[in-house]
């Protein structure tokens, strides 16, 4: 543990980390005998161009608005899954490192995680819409969350890139979640950002309570990304997914994991508050958890060097020593490079 930490402190900056027990993927053993969690203090500041976590920078705001066209090493590609046209925002980099596959939350879409994408390292990295958001097709039905990790687990198996880092932030750590669960085969890890639904606000009105009591501590800058997901989405699909996230009862589900996980909140962060942080991390052995100071709960687009930052480290400290073939060599820039 103190070995672990140390290294924490040297690639994790500007973050607070609770560090759960030794990470046993075995069979689950219950709650109780879960070690509690350790406060880690980080204090190295590793910030957006602007100074500070909770901001997005120019060049963040274009990357996220770039698409369909190629910009900053990602392009644009099509994959049909189901019947249904999903657009996968990606970057594809040959070698043997753990790629990531990253999960958008409700109402919005890729470019709000291009942020944390672009800082992910020498790694491929997949961001789909979810069916009917964003670039990809619109079915006439609205999906649930069982339907969404369906279709992701179709579009992994079709990219060939299994196991992979699945990162999902809100509703997309729903998704997520359930595709650990029905094809563990596909995932090496899991990456919870924000996750909902934390089950002291499981109903649609009590996320629009917390999203609202959210809002003032988010980066207006924002606003044209968010704007151009609403419309992609329409008030229709939006609401109807939202009725499924908050009847998706996640707290159950958690204790079945058997993948290494990483819990990330933003310290400003409403919707999923520290608690229910805290709580998830107990129901899953060894999870670890983390909480980037002064972000809000869209931590992967207004603390992406951060979110990376915590990514990075955990993959090549938890994940990839154990995956046959992709051991990662560690580099002073926080960058992985593949072991000779």
């Amino acid at each position: 543990m103190a070995d672990r930490s140390a290294r924490g402190t040297e690639r994790v900056p500007s973050i607070r980390a609770w560090v759960g027990a030794e990470r046993d993927c075995g069979p689950r053993q219950p709650t109780d005998n879960v070690a509690p969690s350790q406060e880690v203090s980080i204090t190295k500041p590793l910030t957006n161009r602007d100074g500070r976590p909770g901001r997005l920078s120019t060049l963040e705001r274009r990357a996220a608005l770039a698409a369909p066209a190629d910009a900053d090493g990602f392009v644009s590609a099509g994959h049909r899954v189901g019947g249904i046209r999903l657009h996968v925002r990606q970057r594809v980099t040959p070698g043997t490192t753990t790629p990531c596959v990253l999960l958008h939350g409700l109402a919005v879409s890729h470019r709000y995680l291009m942020p944390t994408a672009l800082r992910l390292g020498a790694r491929s990295v997949h961001i789909p819409d979810l069916a009917g958001f964003g670039l990809s097709g619109k079915p006439s039905t609205v999906l649930d969350v069982g339907d969404h990790a369906d279709m992701i687990a179709g579009l992994v198996d079709a990219l060939g890139t299994a196991p992979v880092a699945l990162l999902g932030h809100s509703f997309g750590s729903q998704v997520a979640v359930e595709v650990a669960l029905r094809r563990p085969d596909l995932v090496a890890a899991l990456i919870l950002a924000g996750p909902t639904t934390d089950p002291a606000a499981a109903s649609p009105l009590g996320q629009i309570g917390r999203l609202l009591r959210s809002l003032p501590y988010e980066d207006l800058r924002q606003a044209p990304i968010l704007a151009a997901d609403i419309r992609d989405a329409g008030p229709r699909r939006i609401l109807r997914t939202l009725r499924y996230a908050a009847n998706d009862h996640i707290e159950a589900k958690l204790p079945a994991l058997r993948v290494p996980t990483l819990l990330i909140r933003g310290g400003r962060d409403r919707i999923a508050p520290q608690g229910w942080l805290d709580r998830a991390g107990d129901l899953i052995a060894g999870a670890r958890t983390l909480t980037v100071d002064r972000a809000a709960h869209n931590v992967v687009a207004t603390a992406g060097p951060d979110t990376a930052a915590a990514v990075r480290d955990f993959l090549e400290t938890d994940v990839e020593p154990r995956l046959p073939g992709r051991a990662m060599r560690r580099q002073p820039d926080g960058q992985g490079r593949v072991a000779a």
